[in-house]
């Protein structure tokens, strides 16, 4: 059984409901609504006070006519009675002053000479009747006042409007001076009932006029104000999508126009402060890339030098002079760091220059990094927990890549034993993801450095600028993870030890495919 409770909570939330969905979120609706409500409340107001004033007038127009003639007959006719008339003096009288040109009904009440009351009615088809006259009238009437200076008679003519049925009427009502009858009058109001009813349609209708014109004229405005803001609000979402061209065109001298100026200078000069700092973009990476090749034939020299000389140190005959090996091992080493450095600077350079593409193959990931494991000699020192058979697509030179730094980073600054895990899952159509922990067992990254791990250059110790890596590394694997449509995150493990999560989509192959070029790209012709 339902509770009274649980009914009047559905009925607020269906109330709710219903009030979320008649929020006004178009502003074009809210312009309409507003002029609407103001017509509205214009023409109501109007079409009310019009009412009541031509109300008003009609009735006092129609009730002093009709009491003034109805005093008159009274003083006419009901006058000339004498004090105590008969029956048919008040019958006869009644139907004279009931013959005025207000047609009204009449009732005279008086008194015979035995002290009966008698009443003599308008008409024998006449329904008015003595209990028709409310009672508070008949004692006003009735009532003597006394003679003061400010009032010189002692009866009064009273009235007052009733409703009988549905009909109105206007009840009247006096006595003779000097004891005679008392008369009353009951004038039908239907027809100014009418009439007003009448004029109640007509300003009703006008009230409608009204608020459709309203509503048409707060379309125009709205059309008139809200279309060039629509146009800016267009012309600002192209803008934000890297159309720097977009421009408004400007006509008129009011607001809109001011802000539609603002935004032309502020495309303009943003379009040139974007431009600027592309060439500068394009020029540093030009310089990197050019200083990179530049490098590279000295280097290539320098290094089979190097190979040269580091033959001489392993050799058993010992042609090195003992006091030059450290230099020359220190050559070598430098050497080759300096050859790690240029190659990740080309790296970088194509990565900036959107010129790095993939070259996907269908892999054995645990084959994969036990093969980046080996070329390194790194198998004894990591834990490989891999199922062999789990198939993707991606490029293998830049898996490698990102393994050989998140694996080297492990061993580097963490701690042994370096576990690489690998589980992955499928969505049941070739698609999924593949994850690849690698997780050291060292104390950790500090939390005020885990943000820029990924950063170009960044070392975590800037007491030690000059260090083995080049701080390019794990920027680089975080580009390949990219490229492949994956992401790289860092982390501290619970237990101990850093660990970095690889994210790969198993299908890439869509991000290979080339987007068709949308047609009208041009952003310029945007009116205010």
């Amino acid at each position: 059984m339902t509770k009274p409770q649980d009914k009047l909570r559905g009925w607020a939330a269906a109330r709710r409901a219903i009030l979320s969905g008649l929020r006004f979120t178009s502003l074009r609706l809210r312009l309409v609504v507003v002029f609407g409500l103001v017509a509205l409340t214009a023409a109501v107001s109007a079409s009310g006070i019009a009412y009541w004033l031509n109300r008003e007038a009609v009735l006092t127009r129609t009730q002093d006519a009709v009491l003034r003639d109805f005093q008159q007959e009274m003083q006419n006719r009901a006058g000339i009675l004498p004090t105590n008339p008969t029956q048919g003096e008040l019958q006869h009288t009644a139907g004279q002053m009931a013959a005025s040109s207000q047609r009204f009904s009449v009732l005279l009440v008086a008194e015979d000479e035995s002290g009966r009351t008698l009443v003599g009615n308008s008409g024998a088809l006449d329904p008015f009747s003595l209990e028709d006259v409310p009672e508070s009238l008949r004692t006003a009437v009735g009532k003597e006042q006394s003679i003061t200076s400010n009032n010189k008679s002692p009866y009064h003519l009273y009235w007052q409007r009733i409703i009988d049925g549905d009909k109105p009427y206007l009840v009247a009502g006096t006595k003779v001076i000097g004891g005679g009858p008392a008369g009353y009058m009951l004038k039908s109001l239907e027809p100014e009932e009418k009439d007003l009813n009448s004029l109640a349609w007509s300003l009703g209708i006008a009230t409608g006029l009204a608020l459709i014109g309203s509503a048409l004229l707060a379309q125009a405005a709205a059309t008139t104000v809200l279309k060039p803001v629509q146009r800016l609000g267009i012309a600002a979402r192209r803008l934000g999508e890297g159309k720097l061209d977009t421009r408004l065109l400007v006509s008129g001298t009011d607001e809109l126009a001011d802000l539609a100026r603002t935004f032309n200078h502020t495309a303009e000069a943003l379009e040139k402060r974007v431009a600027d700092m592309s060439a500068r973009d394009e020029a540093s990476r030009r310089f990197v890339a050019d200083m990179s090749h530049e490098l590279r034939t000295p280097l290539t020299a320098i290094t089979a030098v190097t190979e040269i000389l580091e033959e001489e140190l392993d050799a058993e005959t010992g042609s090195v002079d003992p006091m030059i090996e450290p230099a020359v091992r220190l050559v070598v080493s430098e050497t080759l760091r300096l050859n790690s450095l240029v190659e990740n600077l080309m790296e970088v350079t194509r990565f900036d220059a959107g010129t790095a593409r993939l070259v996907l193959d269908n892999v054995d990931i645990a084959d994969q990094i036990t093969a980046c494991m080996d070329a390194r000699a790194w198998l004894d020192a990591v834990e490989l927990d891999a199922e062999r058979g789990i198939m993707s697509l991606l490029d293998p030179r830049r898996l490698d890549v990102i393994l050989a730094n998140l694996i080297g980073n492990a061993l580097k600054h963490g701690g042994s034993p370096v576990r690489v895990s690998v589980c992955a899952s499928d969505n049941g159509d070739g698609g999924g993801d593949l994850l690849i922990e690698v997780q050291d067992n060292g104390p950790g990254i500090p939390e005020d450095v885990l943000p820029h791990v990924f950063d170009r250059f960044y070392k975590a110790s800037a007491s030690r600028p000059r260090s083995e890596g080049s701080g390019l590394g794990l920027s680089i694997a975080l580009e390949n993870a990219h490229i492949h449509g994956g992401e790289i995150t860092a982390a501290n493990s619970p237990k101990g030890g850093a660990v970095f999560t690889l994210r790969l989509p198993r299908d890439p192959s869509a991000l290979t495919e080339t987007p068709a070029e949308p047609d009208g790209a041009n952003g310029d012709g945007e009116s205010a």
